[in-house]
């Protein structure tokens, strides 16, 4: 590939967060733009996290190498600031201090999230959980990778996050952490800005991750038949789709332009001309005010 289908040649990146989803797609994507990719997370092939899942930080960090960038798998808990601070001075000792981009793409709260019932009837120690894993662990990554980009006066934070409005998401706990998690770049935003540091956060549409598949009992290969079981599945995208985008920003020079705003898939795709997987350009803003806001009502303004 040439450096123009690989415009992240020489960049470093960190995916807190890479093993599966979002966060996958995002590492494997800047993997395929030539950058090097610090695949983070607690699943591996030595033991799984409390999710129990199959997917492992080793397996990523082999589709961003076999994408054509280089992924380096490295077990860390984003919970314990001592396990961040370690990843944090393994990169700096092995890119001479140089951090380009850092994705914080934690979450592991899916079955911490209770969809059924209002918060005073729930679990209150597994809600404040839901918190801690899916806010804190951004705020402690942030904390010890940012100075990295502040010395050089170059970079950029990406939050993951699902919705980019104040709607509200549903369940108190779940709505709580992926609104703070905007905010998070919000405040990184104004922080970093002086230091030519940019921070955006950004959610992708109806997102088809591996969990979400499994759920529907199907496969990428067959995945249009899901929408037997929910037609707005028809419209959904890969993890891939969220990747490219997160990749066409790193990839931005102007990106400070977007700095502290709140992005989403279906409105990059518009700008960037990236697609998903299959080469279609899902835009699940289009299909909710199609066919949902009448029953659901509008998306929401932009926070």
């Amino acid at each position: 590939m040439t450096s123009h289908e690989q415009p992240l040649t020489g960049k470093i990146a960190l995916v807190a967060g890479g093993t599966r989803g979002g966060g996958r797609g995002i590492a494997v994507e800047l993997g395929a733009a030539g950058a090097t990719v610090y695949v983070t997370g607690r699943s591996t092939i030595a033991g799984r996290s409390d999710m129990d899942r199959p997917e492992t930080i080793e397996a990523t960090a082999k589709r961003v190498t076999a994408a054509g960038g280089t992924g380096i798998p490295v077990r860390t808990d984003h919970s314990r600031p001592e396990e961040v601070r370690a990843l944090v001075d393994r990169i700096a000792t092995e890119q001479q201090g140089r951090l380009d981009i850092l994705v914080n793409s934690v979450w592991g709260g899916d079955h911490l999230t209770d969809w059924e019932h209002p918060l005073w009837e729930q679990d209150l120690d597994t809600g404040l959980r839901l918190l801690r894993q899916a806010v804190e662990t951004h705020v402690i990554t942030s904390r010890f990778a940012l100075p990295l980009m502040v010395a050089r006066k170059s970079g950029l934070v990406v939050e993951v996050t699902d919705g980019n409005t104040d709607r509200y998401r549903g369940s108190f706990f779940y709505d709580l952490a992926k609104s703070a998690v905007i905010r998070l770049a919000v405040a990184q935003s104004a922080e970093l800005q002086p230091h030519g540091v940019a921070a955006v956060a950004i959610t992708p549409g109806f997102l088809r991750s591996e969990a979400m598949l499994e759920g529907f009992g199907i496969s990428e290969d067959n995945w249009r038949d899901g929408a037997a079981k929910d037609p707005n599945f028809a419209h959904s995208e890969t993890p891939a789709y969220l990747g490219r985008a997160v990749a066409a920003l790193a990839g931005d020079p102007a990106v400070m332009e977007k700095t502290g705003h709140a992005l989403a898939t279906w409105g990059l795709y518009k700008e960037y001309g990236f697609t998903d997987a299959d080469g279609t350009q899902p835009d699940w803003l289009a299909h909710w005010n199609d066919a949902l806001e009448g029953e659901h009502g509008p998306i929401g303004d932009p926070l």
